[in-house]
């Protein structure tokens, strides 16, 4: 633990010390690379390491609750990230920001590690681990001994697809993907969005502390199951709730002035910093404007045709679709929602929050749970960083292109629905009670 944070602090210290492309070229990027991947490896240390600490440490009644806060530390270090750059927003200008400012978060980490190595150089070792250590069994390869046998495989997958997937994707929307959807489809104002996620993230604090505390009384299990039913219900509907809520404009332009997209190729590449065909540009911009539309196909070797309801626009004019949208009621400039509408979206957020709280909460002391000391840190935290890394990192990047192939800036939320389903399912068929049981 001791390692992972000063490789944590090292790395995000380096990013905000290192020097542009304009004066190293090339080694630049590399180098910044490098430094996420030190991240990487610093996080990969510290999950598995602090819910097992503990959990060791923690009554076997009482082990959801006191693991809860390593969840809510999770959000907690989301919403410090926001405090840091809405601070330094303030004391410099967005020009200054955007020349050297954006280094201050980066180099605060220094702050951080002096107050982490404090707390961490007066922990002593679990009781767990010394027994473990002078009984002489301790592994001599956790890897190996974590994959050795199927009904070890078997669990690692289990908590794989079953536990770190889901929760992963739910947390990653309720926080990440909740910020993006609404500064670029509903055009709220960078601040107001990032004030709003911060309200509604600060007010969610409680829910991973609350069903941390349930799930030793009814069921890491049954906790998870129910919060990723409601998940699969009431995804769209929240989203739907704070759309209406955010720009209003929007999305009664929508109804009455649809748009449609007529071309002969079509096609979106996720790929691609610009779109090959000149229809595929046009899905790109209205997708990244958060306008809605659908596609239609037109004979080979046709020019695209954009219509608004029902009106041909000039699609060679950017300033032309733009100026048709606007005149449509569509709201493409960035704006700042009143009081009663931000209370709104921060209650859509806090209801989300609620889901994550339900599939997160509980989850580091299921973890532990799962596996037998010898191999404990190694087991939990493959298919725990697999799951954030793959299910989590890729969300933003399928979920843009399900909105660009579809048209539906809502329809990114299928990612996230369809991946709770996947763990509800293996959650429900493989995934064993572990509540109230004694660690060895």
């Amino acid at each position: 633990l001791t390692i992972s944070i000063v490789g944590m602090a090292v790395a995000t210290t380096c990013m905000g010390l290192l020097p542009g492309y304009a004066s190293i070229g090339v080694a630049a990027p590399i180098l910044l690379v490098l430094c996420r991947i030190l991240q990487g490896l610093a996080l990969g240390g510290e999950y598995g390491g602090a819910a097992i600490y503990v959990a060791e440490h923690a009554p076997s009644d009482r082990r959801g609750l006191y693991t809860s806060f390593i969840q809510s530390g999770v959000v907690g270090g989301f919403l410090l990230s926001l405090i840091v750059v809405l601070g330094a927003g303030l004391v410099i200008s967005d020009a200054e920001f955007e020349a050297w400012g954006w280094r201050i978060p980066f180099l605060f980490s220094l702050v951080l590690l002096g107050i982490s190595l404090w707390i961490r150089l007066k922990l002593k070792e679990s009781p767990v681990f010394k027994a473990m250590k002078e009984a002489g069994q301790v592994a001599r390869n956790p890897l190996r001994e974590s994959f050795d046998s199927w009904p070890k495989i078997r669990m690692v997958l289990v908590a794989l697809f079953g536990v770190a997937a889901g929760l992963t994707v739910v947390w990653y929307t309720a926080q990440f993907q909740a910020l993006y959807f609404l500064q670029n489809s509903l055009r709220l104002e960078d601040d107001a969005a990032r004030l709003v996620i911060g309200v509604g993230a600060l007010f969610s604090l409680g829910w991973f502390i609350l069903f941390g505390w349930l799930s030793d009384r009814l069921g890491r299990r049954r906790i998870i199951l129910t919060g990723y039913v409601l998940t699969i219900a009431l995804m769209f509907p929240i989203f739907h709730w704070m759309g209406n809520a955010a720009n209003p404009d929007l999305a009664a332009a929508m109804e009455r002035f649809p748009v449609v997209v007529r071309g002969s190729d079509c096609s979106y590449d996720p790929f691609a910093k610009q779109q090959a065909t000149a229809c595929g540009r046009i899905l790109d911009a209205l997708s990244r404007k958060g306008v809605a539309y659908r596609t239609a196909k037109l004979t080979e070797g046709s020019a695209p045709v954009v219509t608004i309801g029902g009106t041909i626009v000039d699609v060679d004019d950017p300033a032309a679709l733009d100026t048709a949208l606007t005149a449509a009621g569509y709201r493409l400039d960035k704006i700042t929602p009143s009081f009663g509408a931000g209370l709104r979206i921060a209650l859509g957020i806090i209801a989300i929050g609620c889901l994550s709280g339900m599939t997160y909460g509980p989850a580091a002391a299921l973890l532990v749970e799962m596996f037998p000391a010898r191999v404990r840190y190694t087991s939990m935290s493959v298919p725990y960083h697999i799951g954030t890394g793959y299910f989590g990192g890729f969300l933003p990047f399928i979920s843009q292109y399900m909105v660009a192939r579809s048209g539906d800036p809502f329809a990114g939320l299928w990612y996230t629905v369809g991946v709770a389903a996947m763990a509800l399912v293996v959650t429900l068929l493989w995934l064993p009670e572990t509540a109230g049981k004694e660690l060895e």
